[in-house]
Order: C-alpha cells, then sequence, then structure tokens
C-alpha cells in the first residue's frame, strides 16, 4: 500500500487559495481514477477537483468553508500500487510554489493549520450534514463523551448521486432525496430532472402536513460569501450617490413587440438589449463613467471598450458574467449572449474569462422591478446603472388637457463619488434618456 498526495492545483492566474464548497467523498470511501472528488471556489468561477488515481480516502483538509492554498494537500489516498509510502499526486509547479510561499508569508502557520485541519480516520468525530465527510477535532473543546465512534465506511455506490452544488441546495430545500432522482441524460442529476421529479410527485396528491420548520444556522460560506465580501469592501470604500429619473418607454415598446412579431429563428428581445445598445452608444461621451477605479493606487483607468457585467440572480447567489465588447453588438447578438450567460451561471458553467474584469454593470430585476433601486456598485468598476419596473399612466401630452397613456421606467444610476460627479450622472441619464425615448436614433448611424 501507498499514500497518494493530491495537491490543490493552481486552478487560475494570481489565485493563492481557493474555498471548499463542497466534498463528494468522505473517509474510507473507495473512489476511482477521474471521480470527482471536491468543488473549490476562487475569486472568478467554481472548479471541480477529479482524481487522479482510484483507491481509498484516508484524509480530507479541513471543513466546507476553509481555504486551502494553492499546493497544499488536499486529498490523501491510499492506493493499493507498492512503492514510497508518501507520492505527491500533482507537485506544484514553481509557479505555484512561488504563489504559496507568498501566501504563506501572508498568512503565517497556515501549513500548521491545515495539517491541524487535515481529517483522518483515526480523529474523525462525525459527518457534517450535506457534506458527506468526517470533520477534524484539532479545534477541541470537546469532551469525550461527546465524541461518538467513528462509522465504518460506506461503499461508494450507496451515496454516489453527480449533481452540481446548486442542484443539491436546492433539493435540501424541497426536501428531495437526489437518490430517488433519475437523470434524463447522462448520470448527472441537473434542475430539468428535479423540476420532473417535482411534478411527477404533485400529480400524486397533496404532501401530507409538515411540522414547524425549527430555527437553523448556515453558514455564510461559497458564494454566498464571496457576495457579502465584495458588497461589505463595496460599501465601505466607495461614496455611493444614486440618480433616479423617468423616462417614457411607449415608442421604444411598441418597436420592441414589432421586431419580436417579426424575429423568426432569433431571440426575443427583452428591454435590457435597448439599454446595453443605449448605454455603448452614449458612454464614449462620459468616459468617467465607463472605467475602474484603484483607489490603492489612485489611478483611474478609462476603458475604450464596453465590457459591462450583467447581474444575474442564481441559486448560489448573485453572480456577474461580463459581456465582452458590447459595443461592437447589435440588439439581436446581445439577447443571445445575455441568454447564454443567464443559463451558464444558473448551471454553474461559467468559465473564468467570463467573469470579473468588467467596465461598467447592468442591474435588473425584469418584471419583478420596483418604483427605484438604488444598486450597490461593482467594485472596482465606477458606475452601475438599473433599469426599473415599466407601468402603464396617464400622462399630459402638452397640448392643454388631452392625456394619453404612456410607460413610463424609472433609470437608477449609482456612482462613485470620488470620481464621478452628479452634473455628470445627471447628464448621462438624459443622453439615455433621449435613446430610448426616440429608439430609431439606436439604430441611426
Amino acid at each position: 500500500m501507498a499514500r497518494f498526495t493530491f495537491r490543490l492545483p493552481d486552478i487560475g492566474e494570481g489565485i493563492a487559495e481557493a474555498e471548499i464548497v463542497a466534498w463528494h467523498v468522505q473517509l474510507g470511501d473507495r473512489i476511482e481514477e477521474d471521480q470527482n472528488i471536491a468543488d473549490m471556489m476562487t475569486d472568478k468561477a467554481t472548479v471541480e477537483m477529479e482524481s487522479p488515481v482510484a483507491g481509498t480516502v484516508v484524509e480530507l483538509a479541513g471543513e466546507v468553508g476553509d481555504q486551502v492554498a494553492i499546493g497544499a494537500a488536499l486529498v490523501v489516498i491510499e492506493t493499493e500500487a507498492e512503492g514510497e509510502a508518501d507520492a505527491v499526486a500533482a507537485p506544484a509547479t514553481p509557479e505555484q510554489a512561488e504563489v504559496a510561499e507568498q501566501y504563506e508569508a501572508e498568512n503565517p502557520g497556515v501549513e500548521e493549520a491545515q495539517a491541524a485541519n487535515m481529517t483522518t480516520p483515526a480523529r474523525s468525530s462525525s459527518n457534517l450534514p450535506g457534506t458527506g465527510r468526517g470533520t477534524s477535532e484539532a479545534g477541541g473543546g470537546a469532551s469525550p463523551q461527546a465524541t461518538p465512534p467513528a462509522e465504518p465506511p460506506q461503499p461508494a455506490q450507496a451515496h454516489k448521486v453527480l449533481a452540481s452544488p446548486a442542484v443539491r441546495a436546492r433539493a435540501a430545500d424541497l426536501g428531495v432525496d437526489l437518490s430517488q432522482v433519475h437523470p434524463a441524460e447522462g448520470d448527472r442529476i441537473r434542475h430539468a430532472d428535479l423540476d420532473a421529479y417535482l411534478r411527477y410527485n404533485a400529480a400524486q396528491g397533496y404532501a401530507a402536513p409538515r411540522a414547524p420548520r425549527a430555527d437553523e444556522q448556515v453558514r455564510v460560506i461559497g458564494m454566498r460569501r464571496r457576495i457579502a465580501e465584495n458588497m461589505a469592501a463595496a460599501k465601505r470604500h466607495i461614496p455611493h450617490f444614486t440618480y433616479v429619473d423617468e423616462i417614457d418607454v411607449t415608442a421604444l415598446e411598441a418597436m420592441r413587440g414589432q421586431l419580436n412579431e417579426n424575429r423568426g429563428g432569433r431571440p426575443k428581445l427583452t428591454m435590457l438589449p435597448f439599454l446595453i445598445v443605449a448605454i455603448c452608444r452614449t458612454l464614449p461621451d462620459f468616459p468617467m463613467l465607463n472605467a475602474r477605479y484603484d483607489d490603492e493606487a489612485g489611478v483611474v483607468t478609462r476603458s475604450g471598450s464596453v465590457h459591462l457585467g450583467m447581474a444575474a440572480q442564481t441559486d448560489a447567489g448573485l453572480t456577474v458574467p461580463v459581456i465582452r465588447d458590447a459595443q461592437d453588438r447589435n440588439v439581436w447578438q446581445l439577447a443571445t449572449e445575455i441568454a447564454r450567460l443567464a443559463e451558464a451561471a444558473r448551471t454553474n458553467k461559467l468559465k473564468p474569462d467570463e467573469l470579473g474584469n468588467g467596465t461598467i454593470t447592468v442591474t435588473s430585476l425584469g418584471p419583478l422591478g420596483g418604483i427605484a433601486t438604488t444598486p450597490v456598485i461593482n467594485r472596482p468598476e465606477v458606475a452601475i446603472i438599473g433599469p426599473n419596473k415599466i407601468v402603464e399612466r396617464p400622462v399630459f401630452t402638452g397640448k392643454g388637457d388631452e392625456i394619453r397613456r404612456a410607460k413610463l421606467m424609472n433609470l437608477s444610476i449609482s456612482c462613485d463619488h470620488r470620481v464621478v460627479d452628479g452634473w455628470d450622472a445627471a447628464s448621462y441619464v438624459q443622453a439615455l434618456r433621449k435613446l430610448l425615448e426616440t429608439p430609431v436614433l439606436l439604430f441611426a448611424d
């Protein structure tokens, strides 16, 4: 028997550590080569870690929510091969070693802490709900009576359910046992499979009344923790101000309806592609808005291209994929790209280069809307635009007491007051208003 140490590989440029967001194995499991063992989250994306060898899991690095440095041990696997007792599955490259050394210098004692957090069969105390693995006693403070005997390892086949973290979280919220859900395609359970299961079971009659739900404590980890940290940093560092104005989109909505009636095989148009075209057309006259502010260096970088962030709500939380070079796309191309990125975000399939490095962001609640919003800036950007719900109201035409029906929408913009003045924000929204209220100008050269 030999032990194979799988070290966390370099999973992104400049990444020094990654967070454990899900374990797919537990101590004592027999695993196969290329089997998914854990999901690791960086600042940019969630990456699945696959085992390079077959064997039995004997050690795991920390709990869900813990950070693991690049090049540090993630899983120790006991293989049947004869040879050295401590082989290394993924040795750190010189670049990984340099990143790991810098991380350790900034976080003294990280190696000792990680060694203390490595879970082994002899030290396993319990199984974390929802993680399917043992936890470490390194934290101390637990009495001998509070530590139950280690359970015998279960066969991997008994709990091998392939599903993304988002599907697992949704199933847990609904009280659905994923082992009862049959995937329609392949071995991985998707949201559509879960929907089909729910529809089938709903047809059998009403569910039995449930007892009131007890209070629960939920660790803020993974995507939710990233969102919390980013929002806190944005509000802490950026002096926000928000400007809101009302826009008459009656003509734009009429044009949108006509284009959708004649779209053929092209995607259905929402308000968002038209707004993005208007944003891209007006930004060259307001370069201070299409920018990123490095407050530590005291440098504002005004971008020549529009890399537009699109806030998308997913089961895991708010994600902001980026439409690269939005200024080069027409409304149909934008609609296609919006749909593609939204689906990738929803299914946790966004690529690292589709996240981050945006220059301005749009956030929309769609039909849910609201009268007005005060969006939080996506730091280090300096502006974020929020269209609100379209409502139909009577308005005076300006010809005596004549009244007409109009479709009105409030448009919000939040800006970094260190970089953008109130006059700039108001003037920019007026420029947007001119294009949106006379939509033919969106297509004029």
